[in-house]
């Protein structure tokens, strides 16, 4: 059984960093390389809004508005990881985190939450003074 493992969350400042990761194992039918990466969040009273996300081949990502310039996400294939690096991080960035693996419909990655199969438990991420 497909088994994601998240760490790396807590409590941060305003304008500090903190790295995500999550670590993927017991794939049979399909190796970590068959899916994509999506990293998501929610928070208190909102739904879940995709954040990041990276192709297969690590050769494309693409990023929620409001973090592009702050927030990497990268996977390694050997170690069957993916880490989303969070730099400047604001009050606006609280929230749950979640990685999940997906297949993309027609070939091209994206946030649609239902291209997503298997879903990390969630990891707190708390941005305050």
């Amino acid at each position: 059984q497909l088994e994601i493992v998240e760490s790396g969350g807590g409590l941060i400042h305003p304008g500090g960093s903190l790295r995500l990761s999550c670590a993927f194992s017991g794939f049979r039918a399909r190796p970590f390389n068959y899916y994509i990466v999506g990293w998501f969040r929610e928070a208190p009273g909102k739904g879940r809004e995709g954040v990041a996300w990276i192709s297969r081949s690590e050769g494309m990502t693409d990023y929620l508005q409001s973090v592009k310039g702050r927030f990497t996400v990268s996977r390694d294939h050997g170690r069957r990881t993916s880490t989303l690096e969070m730099n400047d991080l604001k009050s606006e960035d609280t929230a749950v985190y979640f990685c999940a693996l997906g297949v993309p419909k027609n070939y091209v990655p994206s946030f649609n939450q239902d291209e997503y199969r298997y879903w990390g438990q969630g990891i707190q991420v708390t941005v305050s003074a």
